[in-house]
Formats: C-alpha cells, structure tokens, sequence
C-alpha cells in the first residue's frame, strides 16, 4: 500500500459529565449516518480500503476456496404435517436455500424461492410455519439485510399468495389455530402512534383471521402493559386447546409464561393464567396429547433453581384450579401465581421429571408417544462442554432408557418429530468437519440412520481437532478447541474467535472460513467464554452485568495459552470476534494491543455509554446494565472500547467490516472507533492499518452465498497478510 495518511475526521471539543465523570465523546458527529461529513469520510475510507485490498494477496485464493466449501449446500430437519414434509435445501449454484414440500404422493416442490422473489440476492427468507393440516403457510422475508420481516400467507396447494404483506412483523411466531382459518403474531405498533426513536419496539400479540383486515380486524390479546421493550412469543397446541404466551425484558435471561384454556375462554379473549412471572428465571411449557398416556401433563423445561436446565412436570388440572387450597404441599410457593384472582400453575406443583445433570446442560427436548410405542419417550438433547449428548427417557417416571449414538463429537442442529405422534425423531448433526447431515432415529428398531446428507460433494482438507483446557485470571477453568492440520507442531499464523455472551454457546460447527484457514497452513481457536451456555446459566451470569470483564480475561487468558504452549507467537496471532464478539475484540485491542498482531471486528459495539440509544441496544440492558444507572455506568466506562483509545500506542492492524441494513449493531460504533483508532495509533499507515468496510444492503444476519464467499474471503485475506499466512506455497490448492 502506498503510503498516505488517514482521512481527515474533525475532533469535536465534546465533553460531558456523566454521574461525576469527564466522558469525551470528539467523533459524535459520526453517529449521524445522513451528515454529508459521515458520507465524505465514508467514501474516503473506502478509498483507503481499496488500497489496502492489493496487499492481500491470499484473498483471491480464500474465495476459490471459500466458494467451494459453500458449494456442497445445507439441507434443514423436516416439519411434520401429516403426511407432508416442509425442509429447505440450498443447492450448488444457488444463492440462497429454498422452501419446499413433499407432498403425500412424494412429490417434490419449491414453495419459496427467495431468488425468484428477488433476482438481485438481497431478499432472505427469515422464517416459516405451516398450518396445523399443512395446508397453509405463513412466512417472513425481509430486504437488504434489514431484519424487518414482512409476513405472507400461502397456499400450500397452488403455491399462491393469499395474504400479505403484514408489515412490522419483525421476528414474530406465526401461531396457527387447528383449522387454518387464524393464527396469534406479533406485531409492532403503527408508526403513527410511537415516538420515532420507539418504533423498534412496543410490540403486541395479535389474533388474525385470514382474509381480514389486519390493521382494522386483529384483536390484541397481549402486550399493553408490558414494558415497550419487551420481546414477546405466542405458541398453540395441535389440538388448539392451550395457548402459551411469553414475555421477556430485552434479551434478558429470565421470562413470565401464561397459559389459556381456549376451549373455556376462547381464542378472541384468551383468560392467561400465570405459570411463572417475576422470577429470575426461564421457562417453558408444552402439553401431553390428548388420547395418550401423557394425557393431562405439563411439561416445563426451566432453569429455575437448576441453571443447568432440568424438565419438571405438572397435572394441567392445577392449572384452571380457581385457588391452590387442592394442592397438598407444605410452604406452597404462590408468588408468581396470582393474576385477577387466578391461581395459575403455582410451583409447589412442579415435579421434577428429568433433574439437573451437575455436568451438561439440558438444551432442548422432544417427545415421542406414537401408539406403537411400550411406553412414552423424551428424547434430550444436552451439551457436555460444549459437545452433543442425545439421550432417551420414559417420558413417564423420567427414567434415562438409552442413548442415540451421534456421528462423533459435535452439535446439533434441530429436533423434529410427527406432531401427531409417532417413533421417529429427526435430527440435525454438525462438527468442524461435517457440514449439517439430517439423521433419523426410528425408537422401535433403536437405530439411526443418514435421512438427508448436504446435496453437494465437497473435499474436506484434514484438520486436527483439540479440546483444550485453561485457567483465567481468577482461577476459573475454561475450555477451548483448537484446530489445525496436524502437519506439525511449530508455530503458526493463528486465529482466536470468541463471542462470550448472551447465554449463546459455540459448540463444534461446520464452518468454511475455519476450514480454509486451516488447510492454508495456520490454526484456528475457538474458546468458550464466560457469557456463553456452554456449562449452563451461572456461567453466563459469570460473565454479565457487573462480572463482563470475566469475558474479556478468558479471552486474553486464551490467548496468552495459545503463545505459551508453542500453537503461535505474539506476531502471528490474530483475534476475530461479531456483534457482542465484535465488542470482545473491540476491548482486546485497547485493553492489550500488545498481545495481538491482527483485529477482525465485525459489527460490534464499542461505545458503550451510548450503545442503548441506538439500533435494539436498549433491549441489551440486561446484559450489559445501563449507563442512565451510575454503579452500571461505571462498569460500561472501564472496558468501553472507544473511551479507552490512547494517543501514541502502537495498535495491531484492524479491520472493522459492518453492514448499512444492519438493525441491531448500528455501523456507528465502528465509525467512532475507527476515527478514534487512526487518529491516535503510532503505528505506521502502511504496516499496520486501521481500516473500515461498509459493505451496501447487507445487515447483522442471514445473506447470499456470494455475499458470504466475498465478506469471508476478506476477512482471511487481511488477517493472512497480517500474521504472515503464505497460502501461495501451499501444496495442493
């Protein structure tokens, strides 16, 4: 790169007191994305990038290889509507995967096709459900990386629209009623009746009929007295007799739950009796079916007083019983089970089913009752630091019966059955090396088999996988996978990913760029931080609120193991991190620029005094605490990465890549940093650059292969001609 300075960012004079505090904020004009300054300084970063791209040589080759990875495709568990089968597949060659139903006569058709809907590739299909009989289907797609879902109805049968758009549906359930006729959503209020810096929010559970009027017909059935920036979900049960409404803070890490009898309140005025509300903690209901011997159960999967998840059950009579005087326990617990003079489910009246494993956590379940069964099962689904369990249980007494053999040490990825009852389960398997395979365990004959492989063959490069065990800053023990292609032990250029938050765990995944990295000649670490769900709710608690820079001491700690036991060298490792990730790397870079050679930063946070007034940051308050509140302002300010930036220090290389349609993470955190980071950095322009990507009508989710191969390829480009990854002497590709 030819030498040049950094484009010009004018430094404002900007300084506030904040709970007693001098917080300087001298890049607040790069906020404002419509400011002419932000445009200019924009294109002139794109200028900067483009010159920076021609020292990436390697980048070519990583979107060869990129391409190909991608070109064996994905194929998704199937949904069960009687004797119809709804998946979506991606095929090599296609942009985006599709939609499609086996009908009963096994024929096989395309029922959306994101590239059909929009030739340009920027259009996704953002979710789906059918109908109770399968014969309708409601889905969400949304344009441009935005994440603002439009729902559609279609008919399954001719393939046709018959309703649509339902606007500001963004991440809502479509809750079908038995019939096909109504279904409960969410929705956002009109734009008219919210302040404009409110319309993200202030959502409402709404019960639509086909074929009305949804802004003049729906009935609002939940949400008016919920704080504005509540998430809200709504299931129904086959048979349409239990509704379940959930409510949650933002992304907080606890949930209220109510439940309805339709079949004595109906479903335009459901009477919601409480399950659990006001307590620090999860939960889930399901229902046995009807005309079974789980008939008149209640499932509840919780962490409540199990932060490693454990599933209790309850009789669904103590649900409609007007008071709890029938429940024969001492000391009932009655708190979160008063609503209007209903009892609710009160906890007294839970029983464990399946308890608390003291070393895996409990992810998710399912039940198979079918009639040829001897006896119920629960099928569970647990992770063991991080790995995949699959275990089998009378769903009766809670007795462990067996296990489903997985293909190896990995995840997975969905658990599908009939609902209307039956003895198959499928499920979705994936490790670092094996991209997402469809398995079906048939419970009469106790065997598993392949049900659907990735439709594309690819050539998997030889990786060697580790699991590695470390101590943080405090003591705690924390675990991490290493991978690289056995070839040798000496050091090598070296990528340390980590997220570390949001209860989200990483477990083995089957992930291109990882791959590419390590048949090139270098390794890669994924480690499991604090903040995650690998070993359950307290280790994600361990790393929230007032306990965050736990996060960001696993992470340093991680690195300095991959130093000290010869994986790399400080001037070969590189650290890459997205979103609450992006945020984890933002503060490596600035609490130790000294430990990393390379920052791939993808859409972070990074200004976290002011993060909650922009995109879905107010949601995240739960998370991270709020800087309105002085105690929690003080623990955003001391690892806040944009107010720790210091004139004169030598910062690593750093990429900062975001995304215009993102909703979530606004591309001005990146901005800010940037601006900040070019202005302070001793290091010199053409060695060690700070650089920002904008990429156009892309957001913080789902996109097109192409787009994936293009975003990837830079990535692995910058960070190999950082930490000195030579893929052009490599054999073989």
């Amino acid at each position: 790169m030819s030498a040049r300075e950094y484009p010009a960012a004018e430094r404002l004079d900007l300084v506030e007191t904040l709970h007693g505090r001098e917080v300087a904020d001298p890049y607040r004009w790069l906020e404002d994305a419509g400011d002419p300054r932000t445009a200019a300084w924009e294109a002139a970063q794109d200028e900067l990038l483009a010159a920076a791209r021609k020292t990436w040589p390697a980048t070519g080759r990583f979107a060869a290889r990129l391409e190909e990875l991608l070109a064996g495709g994905e194929v998704s568990v199937p949904a069960w509507r009687g004797a119809r089968r709804f998946f979506s597949r991606r095929r090599p060659g296609q942009e985006h995967a599709v939609l499609l139903i086996v009908d009963p006569d096994g024929a096989e058709r395309i029922l959306i096709d994101p590239m059909v809907l929009d030739p340009s590739g920027t259009t996704v299909l953002d979710g789906w459900s059918p109908s109770v009989e399968g014969d309708r289907l409601g889905y969400l797609v949304s344009e441009a990386g935005t994440e603002e879902s439009v729902l559609y109805v279609l008919d399954v049968a001719t393939g046709q629209r018959i309703e649509g758009p339902i606007t500001r549906t963004k991440f809502t359930p479509v809750a079908w009623l038995p019939g096909g006729e109504a279904f409960y959503y969410v929705r956002k209020l009109a734009p008219e009746l919210v302040p404009a810096d409110e319309r993200q929010y202030h959502r409402r559970i709404l019960l639509h009929r086909v074929g009305t009027d949804p802004d003049a017909d729906d009935v609002e059935i939940f949400g008016a007295d919920q704080p504005m920036t509540n998430y809200h979900s709504a299931s129904v049960t086959r048979d349409g007799r239990w509704l379940t409404v959930s409510t949650s803070q933002g992304t907080a890490p606890r949930n209220d739950l109510w439940v309805a009898d339709l079949e004595a309140s109906g479903p335009r005025q459901p009477r919601l009796l409480p399950v659990q509300v006001g307590v620090d903690a999860q939960v889930d209901i399901a229902f046995g079916r009807p005309d079974t011997a789980l008939a008149g159960r209640a499932f509840l999967f919780t962490d409540r007083d199990a932060p490693r998840g454990r599933i209790c059950v309850a009789d669904t009579a103590d649900i409609t019983t007007p008071d709890i005087d029938n429940i024969d326990i001492e000391n009932a617990d009655i708190d979160d089970a008063e609503t209007d003079g209903a009892s609710g489910l009160a906890y007294a009246a839970w029983r464990d089913l399946i308890p608390e494993d003291p070393g895996a956590v409990l992810d998710s379940y399912t039940i198979l009752d079918g009639p040829r069964l001897e006896r119920p099962l629960i099928a569970v689904s647990w992770s063991r630091h991080a790995v995949a369990e699959l275990t089998l249980h009378d769903a009766l007494t809670g007795e462990r019966v067996g296990r489903v053999p997985l293909p190896g040490l990995g995840s997975l990825a969905g658990l599908s059955r009939r609902p209307e009852g039956g003895h198959e389960l499928w499920f979705g398997y994936n490790d670092f090396t094996t991209p997402v395979a469809v398995h079906r365990y048939d419970a009469l004959a106790d065997r598993t088999t392949l049900w659907a492989a990735t439709p594309g063959e690819i050539e998997i490069p030889a990786v060697r996988t580790r699991q590695v065990t470390y101590t943080s800053a405090d003591g705690t023990q924390v675990r991490m996978f290493v991978m690289d292609d056995g070839a040798h032990d000496d050091p090598r250029p070296t990528i340390l990913y980590g997220y570390g938050g949001f209860n989200i765990s990483l477990p083995p995944a089957f992930n291109p760029r990882i791959l590419a990295w390590v048949e090139a000649g270098g390794a890669f670490a994924v480690a499991n931080l604090r903040g995650g769900c690998e070993e359950g709710e307290q280790w994600h608690r361990a790393g929230m609120m007032a306990n965050k820079q736990n996060v960001y001491d696993d992470f340093h700690a991680a690195g300095d193991w991959l130093v000290e036991h010869g994986v790399t060298t400080r001037d070969r490792l590189g650290v890459y991190g997205g979103s609450n990730g992006g945020l984890l790397v933002g503060v490596a870079l600035t609490q130790h620029p000294e430990k990393y050679s390379a920052v791939l930063c993808w859409a972070p946070l990074l200004d976290m005094v002011r993060y909650e007034r922009f995109g879905l940051g107010v949601t995240w308050n739960e998370e991270y605490g709020s800087a309105d509140i002085p105690e929690q302002f003080g623990w955003l300010i001391g690892y806040s990465p944009y107010h720790h930036v210091e004139r004169g220090v030598d910062y690593p290389p750093t990429l900062f890549m975001v995304f215009d349609g993102d909703t979530r993470v606004d591309p001005l955190h990146a901005r800010k940093l940037a601006a900040a980071l070019q202005h302070a950095t001793a290091g010199p322009l053409e060695r060690r650059p700070i650089l920002y990507r904008m990429e156009r009508e892309a957001g913080h989710g789902m996109r097109a292969v192409s787009r994936t191969v293009g975003a990837g390829a830079e990535m692995l480009g910058f960070l190999a001609a950082h930490l000195g990854l030579d893929v052009q002497v490599r054999e073989g590709r």
